[in-house]
């Protein structure tokens, strides 16, 4: 199921030429930060540019707590069995860490897909929540892998003098992280608020849950019991495995075979290890399930998949 969430309906005509106006200036400057098609991560903690001009491309990969935001063409992200478009002037918030699936959407050489990622900081966040929920959280309607929302002008607004940090090296040092913090406070007050309030909560559904996938990401190797998890988060298995397939879209066992999954592309694509060896340190018995589930997972065999892959990161498009 996908939760979008929208913000004001009653949008006046000079504010929707002021944020169009804003977010084409965004694209302009994420635009003139990556050179070529992809994901750039430049020198500011936490903040990465992405570029594509191509929509058959379709990327597999793991993300902490994030935040997207668009300026220019439009994704469609699939998180388990969700799927979440979103294009110009809205934004994505992924409340966990989940694998999940890219496809640029809307996107030419001449009108690039541009939008910008934030990392989540869950201390952060923790920190100034007490100030935007000082009585507590209100209760959540129900919980998503991820949330969609109109971004408003004064969300693209900080967006783009983050970017434009870029262009000064202490401006990236010092004034960088004060504009984090005023796009956390204003996503606080969005209408995807609450839920992202939850990432810093220690004692919310969406904290349980992270410090589940906490659990499973250092220990994806080894055999796992639903039922110790569960406890692990002081919930009954039932409860637990409701709550963690509401927040990730797969149950728990899915989670950590994509999780194998991921660790093993990686060993695989970042040096000489072979299938059998890759898959045997990630957890995996039998060598034939390992390849059926990579090739259900990433679309092709792990030979060509990871051929494909350096081929790919010694010639970046441009």
């Amino acid at each position: 199921m996908t939760d979008t969430l929208h913000g004001p309906l009653n949008r006046g005509t000079d504010e929707e030429e002021s944020l169009d106006a804003e977010t084409e200036r965004l694209a302009r400057l994420i635009h003139a930060h990556t050179p070529h098609d992809g994901v750039c991560d430049p020198i500011i903690p936490g903040l990465h540019l992405g570029r594509f001009s191509r929509t058959d491309t379709v990327v597999n990969t793991f993300y902490s707590p994030s935040l997207f935001i668009v300026a220019q063409g439009a994704k469609a992200v699939t998180v388990g069995q969700d799927v979440y478009p979103f294009g110009k002037s809205q934004m994505l918030m992924l409340p966990l860490a989940l694998p999940i699936t890219l496809q640029t959407t809307l996107a030419s050489p001449s009108e690039p897909f541009l939008g910008i990622r934030l990392d989540l900081d869950p201390l952060r966040i923790a920190e100034l929540a007490l100030k935007a929920y000082p009585r507590g959280l209100p209760p959540v309607p129900g919980r998503s892998s991820g949330y969609v929302a109109d971004a408003d002008y004064g969300l693209v607004a900080a967006a783009r003098r983050l970017v434009k940090c870029l262009l000064h090296p202490g401006d990236a040092e010092w004034i960088a992280p004060l504009v984090m913090d005023e796009i956390l406070i204003r996503i606080l007050r969005s209408p995807v608020g609450v839920r992202v309030a939850e990432i810093g909560f220690a004692d919310s559904g969406v904290q349980r849950m992270a410090k589940a996938i906490a659990w499973i990401r250092d220990n994806f190797s080894q055999p796992m019991k639903v039922a110790e998890l569960a406890e692990l988060v002081h919930m009954s298995e039932s409860s637990f495995h409701e709550h963690f397939k509401s927040v990730t879209s797969m149950s728990p066992l899915q989670y950590q075979k994509a999780l194998r999954l991921h660790e093993a592309r990686r060993l695989m694509a970042a040096g000489s290890m072979d299938a059998t060896t890759a898959c045997r340190l990630v957890g995996y018995v039998s060598t034939s399930q390992f390849s059926r589930d990579y090739s259900r997972f990433f679309g092709s065999p792990p030979r060509s998949d990871v051929a494909r892959l350096r081929q790919t990161a010694q010639t970046p498009d441009g």
